[in-house]
């Protein structure tokens, strides 16, 4: 039996931080990730802002093959993911984000909004998710016949 690959997950939201809501994107990407054979072994509830970047700092250093990021990705003065992610990717994978924003504007033109990057961080592939457990769920059906392969590759696979 071979390891299963691990994962990591953060979400940027004060509110929920703070026990004002309960967070529902966790539990979607989580269960996810699970469905598709990943071992999490690290999930968190940062507030916005620089939690963030200490978080991104904390889970790379457990090497998970996949970095996943929910919240944060709008235009409030405090949704900075991105901007905290993007010093963290070596190289970038927008074609992912593009698509991710177009599977969502079929349902909302906000989607358009989202400024989530996607790209490698050595061997992790990390990923920054809007907020909303509906874009998430659009993300993750991006992102599902895709995963596998990216993580392959960043593995050595020359498989296409």
């Amino acid at each position: 039996m071979t390891t299963p690959r691990t994962a990591a997950l953060i979400i940027a939201s004060t509110r929920a931080a703070a026990g004002v809501y309960q967070d529902e994107c966790a539990p979607l990407i989580q269960r996810w990730l699970v469905g598709k054979g990943y071992a999490v072994q690290r999930a968190e509830v940062v507030p916005d802002g620089p939690a963030v970047q200490d978080a991104l700092e904390q889970c790379l250093k457990g090497k998970p093959a996949v970095l996943i990021t929910s919240g944060g990705t709008g235009l409030s003065e405090d949704d900075v993911t991105p901007d905290l992610t993007e010093p963290f990717l070596t190289r970038s994978l927008p074609g992912i984000m593009e698509a991710l924003r177009r599977a969502g504007a079929e349902k909302t033109p906000m989607a358009a909004l989202s400024r989530g990057h996607a790209g490698v961080s050595g061997r992790t592939f990390i990923i920054n998710l809007p907020g909303s457990p509906g874009a998430v769920e659009d993300g993750l059906a991006v992102l599902d016949p895709i995963l596998d392969h990216i993580c392959a590759q960043l593995e050595g696979s020359h498989e296409h």
